[in-house]
C-alpha cells in the first residue's frame, strides 16, 4: 500500500475531491515524475531525513513544485531547522494549501501545492520569527531555480543577467 502500513489508504483523494488547475491521470503523473517524486507528491510519502541536496541549499532563488512548476517558496524564507528536510518560515502568497493529516496515529497539518494538489510536507508551529512556522518539506517535491527573483508584486522576475 503506498505510504506504508500506517499511511493513508492508497494516498488518493487526499484533497477531498477538490479540482486543481493542473490535473493529470495517475499514469500521466507516473510518466512525468521520478518514482521518488511520485511517491511523495501523489502518494503522500516522505523522503528520508538528510537525503535531499536541497536541505543544505542556501543560494538565492525560488523553489517550485516539482509536480506542476508553480513557484511556492522564496529562498529568503528558508532556514536551517536541523531536521534534515528543507524548511521555510512562509510560502509565497496562495502557493500552498493545508489540510489535517491524521496518519501515523497523530494529527499534523499537511502542506500541498495549491495548483496541482501535490503533497509537499507538513507545517509546524515551532519555526522562527516572523511567522513562528516551520514548513518542513520533502526536497524531492521541490525544484530549485537558482538566481530567480520575485518582483515587488510577487511575480517571478527572472534570473539575473549572466554577463
Amino acid at each position: 500500500m503506498p505510504g506504508g502500513l500506517f499511511g493513508r489508504i492508497s494516498g488518493k483523494g487526499h484533497t477531498g475531491g477538490k479540482q486543481f488547475a493542473v490535473a493529470m491521470s495517475d499514469e500521466a503523473w507516473r510518466q512525468k515524475l521520478s518514482p521518488a517524486a511520485y511517491h511523495v507528491l501523489r502518494d503522500h510519502g516522505t523522503e528520508r531525513a538528510g537525503t535531499s541536496k536541497l536541505d543544505k541549499e542556501y543560494g538565492a532563488g525560488i523553489y517550485h513544485c516539482a509536480g506542476c512548476g508553480q513557484p511556492i517558496f522564496a529562498s529568503a524564507a528558508k532556514f536551517n531547522s536541523g531536521t534534515g528536510w528543507p524548511s521555510f518560515w512562509a510560502p509565497l502568497d496562495q502557493a500552498v494549501e493545508t489540510e489535517t493529516d491524521r496518519s501515523f496515529f497523530m494529527t499534523r497539518t499537511e502542506v500541498h501545492c495549491s495548483r496541482c494538489g501535490g503533497h509537499l510536507g507538513h507545517v509546524f508551529d515551532d519555526g522562527p520569527e516572523p511567522t513562528g512556522q516551520r514548513y518542513c518539506l520533502n526536497g524531492v517535491a521541490l525544484d530549485f531555480h537558482a538566481g530567480e527573483k520575485l518582483s515587488e508584486k510577487g511575480q517571478i522576475a527572472g534570473k539575473p543577467d549572466a554577463r
